[in-house]
């Protein structure tokens, strides 16, 4: 690990949680704290250690006394390597409420080389995450539109609802 893949939060207050980029040894945690969000679609456990290996330079891992306790996970778009996919952010939940998704959120568009743009994309119902990326935007007065992007018609299965594309910067 180098000083480039760790940072210590503290910023007006000394902060319990450290983030940095995943390691293998982190993708079985990524996954449990994925199972455990309820929220999120689960993939399955090889998934994660293989985000946490090819994908580390664009994803984030937070800890807290040693324990992995939230991730974001994301990709830079081959087709456009300016801008930033998020895919997954999770944090435990007796560790919600430090700001800890938005700290991680900061922490990647700041970590990863050339990025002034993210995407995400949200279900309707997820009222947390949209409030989180709309956050995102404001505070980097950045422009930040919604459009469709996978309708329930593109899910081979009934029980997915539709995903709306989120389209935050430059920033």
């Amino acid at each position: 690990m180098t000083a480039d893949d760790e940072t210590t939060l503290p910023t007006d207050q000394q902060s319990p949680f450290v983030l940095r980029r995943p390691t293998l040894e982190d993708g079985g945690a990524m996954w449990r704290v994925a199972r455990d969000s309820q929220t999120l679609d689960l993939n399955s456990s090889y998934a994660y250690l293989l985000w946490a290996r090819d994908f580390a330079a664009t994803s984030v891992v937070a800890e807290r006394d040693g324990a992995v306790v939230g991730f974001v996970s994301g990709y830079v778009r081959p087709d456009s390597p300016g801008t930033l996919m998020v895919w997954q952010v999770a944090v435990d939940a007796d560790q919600r409420g430090h700001g800890l998704a938005g700290r991680m959120l900061d922490h990647l568009a700041a970590a990863v080389p050339g990025v002034t743009m993210l995407k995400t994309t949200i279900t309707d119902d997820n009222e947390a995450s949209r409030a989180l990326f709309a956050r995102f935007a404001r505070t980097r007065d950045a422009q930040h539109e919604e459009t469709d992007l996978f309708v329930k018609a593109h899910f081979p299965d009934e029980g997915h609802d539709p995903e709306v594309l989120h389209r935050i910067g430059p920033f």
